[in-house]
């Protein structure tokens, strides 16, 4: 690996929540709606240590989902020992390795950092992060004022988005500006 990669080159798709046994498995939250993919057998992930940045390649042997953790192998890894240093360690692919999202589907780093506009033009605010309580995605807008402006992610409400121009249009509902 070069050292003109950055962090923005590649998609975050899971911590290492902590160890799990003592054959050197690993508990990862995963932060992908496609963990069966990005932990199958095989795949190469790149651990990132939150301290420094400091990336290793590592190769998935095996990987199972159990309730909202995947229990994750990796391959020359055996023992809880090699494993303990990893706890909290970022696990992040290549952006290359994006699954295409489907039709009016976004990618939280597509979104995060957009900036949204009301429909006749005014600047609202830059979305600072996502909330998935439920039914649908809300996105957190942050106001010059300081006040955040919660958006729910419907079609009667968000109008338009343009990832490459980093541009969200929305339909100012009544009471949503209070």
């Amino acid at each position: 690996m070069t050292n003109s990669n950055t962090q923005q080159d590649f998609l975050s798709v899971g911590k290492v929540a902590n160890t799990h046994g003592v054959r050197g498995e690993l508990k990862v939250f995963p932060f992908t709606d496609f963990p069966e993919l990005r932990f199958a057998q095989g795949k190469e992930l790149l651990l990132i240590s939150p301290e420094d940045g400091k990336a290793l390649k590592v190769k998935v042997v095996s990987a199972r989902e159990q309730k909202t953790v995947y229990i994750v192998k990796l391959e020359g890894y055996d023992n809880i020992n090699q494993v303990e240093k990893y706890k909290g360690w970022e696990i992040k692919v290549p952006k290359e390795e994006a699954v295409a999202a489907e039709d009016n589907a976004y990618y939280f780093h597509e979104i995060i950092g957009c900036t949204v506009l009301s429909e006749e033009g005014e600047e609202l605010g830059i979305i600072t992060d996502i909330l998935t309580p439920g039914a649908n995605d809300v996105w957190v807008v942050k106001r010059k004022g300081g006040k955040e402006l919660l958006i729910p992610f419907i079609e009667s409400v968000v109008k338009e988005v343009n990832v490459a121009e980093k541009k969200v249009r929305i339909e100012v509902m009544e009471g949503l500006l209070d």
